[in-house]
């Protein structure tokens, strides 16, 4: 059973997320959802992290809209963020290192360009482009990949670390 602070923390961190992706919505490829959800999800693992995802990838949606596919892409590509980064620490114990970091660094630049390569998937899947449009949006996606694989590289490697000992400091 879930607390009311707890319940709280969820709520709070999921409108965080919610405000962060609404802020920068109008600059393409620039986030700060990355580098909050995985240090997010480092702390305080895999149950409240699919919790927060699911609320996150459900209630933007009043924000940006009701469309299926990227309802469908939300719901996988954020709890796997959440499922990856807390059994990473899990793994990790929770501590950081240098070492640590820079597997947090490289695993969240893979998991960004994943979630690029799964709208690739789901996307033209759930609309059933031909052969050549999926060519053509796989093609337009690249331009959007490179700026969001170089923002999550900075965020993760500047902010993770202040983050996590924020979020290490929430009882729950």
């Amino acid at each position: 059973m879930k607390t009311a602070k707890e319940i709280a923390i969820l709520s709070v961190f999921t409108a965080l997320l919610i405000g962060g992706q609404f802020v920068l919505s109008a600059i393409s490829g620039v986030e700060v959802v990355t580098v909050l959800a995985v240090s997010f999800f480092y702390c305080f693992g895999v149950v409240r992290g699919a919790i927060v995802a699911t609320a996150f990838s459900l209630i933007r949606c009043f924000l940006f809209g009701f469309f299926p596919n990227v309802i469908i892409l939300y719901l996988i590509y954020y709890n796997l963020l959440a499922v990856v980064f807390g059994l990473i620490g899990v793994a990790f114990d929770r501590k950081i290192t240098v070492k640590k970091m820079v597997v947090i660094v490289v695993v969240a630049v893979l998991m960004t360009a994943l979630f690029t390569l799964l709208d690739n998937l789901v996307t033209p899947l759930f609309y059933g482009f031909t052969k050549t449009a999926k060519k053509a949006y796989f093609i337009a996606s690249l331009t959007t990949m490179l700026p969001q694989i170089i923002c999550a590289t900075a965020t993760v490697s500047l902010l993770f670390y202040p983050l996590y000992r924020i979020y290490k400091s929430i009882k729950i």
